[in-house]
């Protein structure tokens, strides 16, 4: 029997040579602590062979899917250095929220920042610079702008199926029962509501991620309709079917509240895709909830 040391080290290296097996030849090894990053290589067709909290990305992302062989690198904060290592990535990618961690990073390969949500930047702008950087960055570039035609052109085909009467959205997600974060200016919903046509309810201060962190009476008094964008946090859903303050904004929300499965808020362009896609079609059914 192995000893524990020698046993870790024998897994760690079967563990990359099954993974670099299973990776597409054409594509570089990269490895990505970023689920934002990480979407967007998948919708590139070059998806990472390494990514952090795999199972929460899932969870928080929704789609696009990361690829079974996906090697989980543990917490996007604080990865497992020594299984990075045994993947022998040719490049490590991570944006500016993951820079303290550089220096570790780079003793193991090159390591690369691409940022978004930047302040006093246009969010779509840059999502489409990041696209086009990480096209190049894969030898993909033609597949990068591809991919920022058919995600124009798809989100204008939306905007075509809405009446042009819809009532103003306040778009949340809940942090616990009192709390959400309420997305207005500087962030992906907001960036896709303004392709769409639809007005944003909420016309309070955001944060450079464009969210703003509130109790929920906050909500009350303002003339729009409820977009909730799931997941919900442990209990929080059977804490507001006790009723309560939620079910009065619930009754003066212009029409039922949409209930929207879980969507990257700091995504980029695979996230905007899917919100829009979402968000119409909840808008056409009548009894969404």
């Amino acid at each position: 029997m192995f000893p524990p040391r020698r046993a870790s080290s024998w897994l760690a290296g079967l563990l990359a040579w099954l993974v670099a097996a299973s990776a597409p030849a054409d594509t570089p090894r990269l490895a990505t602590l970023d689920w934002t990053l990480a979407e967007t290589l998948v919708a590139l067709d070059a998806p990472p062979r390494a990514v952090a909290q795999v199972e929460a990305y899932h969870d928080w992302v929704g789609e696009p899917a990361l690829p079974e062989t996906t090697v989980d690198l543990g917490l996007r904060s604080q990865p497992n250095l020594e299984l990075l290592a045994s993947l022998a990535p040719e490049r490590i990618l991570i944006s500016p929220m993951f820079a303290n961690l550089t220096p570790r990073l780079e003793r193991i390969a090159p390591v690369e920042t691409l940022p978004l949500y930047s302040p006093g930047r246009d969010t779509w702008a840059e999502m489409l610079e990041l696209t086009l950087s990480l096209g190049e960055l894969v030898g993909r570039p033609g597949t990068a702008t591809r991919l920022i035609k058919e995600t124009e052109a798809r989100i204008d085909s939306l905007r075509e199926r809405l009446n042009g009467d819809e009532p103003p959205l306040v778009m949340v997600q809940f942090m616990d029962s009192r709390h959400v974060r309420v997305f207005g200016d500087n962030g992906l919903f907001q960036a896709v509501i303004g392709r769409l046509g639809l007005e944003n309810g909420w016309t309070g201060p955001t944060n450079a991620w464009g969210f703003s962190l509130v109790g929920i009476e906050a909500l009350a008094g303002l003339d729009a309709r409820l977009v909730v964008v799931e997941p919900y946090p442990a209990g929080v859903r059977e804490a507001l079917a006790e009723g309560g303050l939620w079910h009065h904004l619930a009754e003066a929300s212009r029409g039922e509240p949409l209930v929207l499965p879980p969507v990257w808020s700091f995504g980029a362009l695979p996230s905007a895709e899917r919100f829009a896609e979402l968000l119409v079609t909840a808008l056409e059914a009548p009894d969404a909830v």
